[in-house]
């Protein structure tokens, strides 16, 4: 799957982007990290179901690990731990791949 390709680039550049994080935000990086995983493994999970409508709800937990990554870029961004154009691009990623799980779940009710 695309979107499951798409995930796994955030994961990686998410994991890159918060090695810098100062110690004092451990927790942020961590939350980033984990939520941008959790994106990946809950497509992979939902793929191996034997029904759309399994699938669908994986879908729906990777819909809302993405959103709680963008969150936890909000938050990077706002304690100056990302760089104006590097929080874009993640963000951009972000959005991108919040669309591709919206119209991947349109698919799999209809």
């Amino acid at each position: 799957l695309r979107v499951y390709a798409d995930a796994k680039v955030f994961h990686r550049k998410a994991v890159f982007n918060s090695k810098s994080f100062s110690k004092e935000f451990d927790y942020l990086k961590n939350q980033l990290r984990r939520a941008a995983l959790s994106v990946v493994l809950n497509i992979a999970e939902g793929a191996g179901k034997n029904s759309d409508k399994d699938f669908n709800r994986y879908i729906g937990n990777s819909l809302g690990s993405i959103n709680e990554s963008a969150a936890c870029l909000d938050i990077a961004f706002d304690e100056n731990l990302l760089e104006s154009e590097t929080y874009k691009q993640l963000l951009n990623l972000a959005e991108n791949l919040k669309n591709s799980l919206g119209s991947l779940s349109k698919k799999l009710k209809s």
